[in-house]
């Protein structure tokens, strides 16, 4: 089975958003920062190398908020919250098409969000899943 990591991070009560490239798996889909995670690594490891390779920032992991497994069981992704450190956020051109902050709303209205974020942000709304920080559900 292949494990992941997932970054949700905020900045004024909207949620960090990327679409991604074209010609890599799933290209065009809006998503959540995220990627595998590399042999020997901890899952904190993992979010910070990811969230530095997709959009060059820097992020503190906080706490892991909810766990997506797909159900062909070949894919567990762990999604966590993460506190968004000082500097500018860049798409890595290769991985990253877009990077967008984005409210609850906008993002499930995305074409071609990805099933399990989709998920997510469901789950966000019914209560499931709590931030240390809950973000705008509105103000489209």
């Amino acid at each position: 089975m292949q494990e992941g990591v997932v970054v949700v991070v905020q900045r004024r009560q909207r949620l960090l958003i990327i679409r991604r490239a074209a010609g890599i798996l799933a290209g065009g889909a809006w998503c959540f920062v995220g990627g595998a995670i590399e042999p020997g690594e901890t899952q904190e490891v993992a979010v910070v190398r990811e969230f530095r390779e997709e959009v060059g920032g820097r992020v503190q992991p906080v706490c892991r908020v909810w766990v997506y497994g797909h159900p062909d069981g070949a894919l567990r992704l762990h999604w966590w919250f993460g506190r968004l450190l000082p500097g500018e956020l860049r798409p890595h051109a290769p991985e990253v098409a877009e990077i967008r902050w984005c409210t609850l709303d906008a993002i499930e209205a995305l074409p071609d969000l990805l099933p399990s974020n989709l998920e997510f942000i469901r789950e966000l709304r019914r209560g499931n899943i709590k931030l240390p920080v809950r973000p705008v559900a509105g103000c489209g």
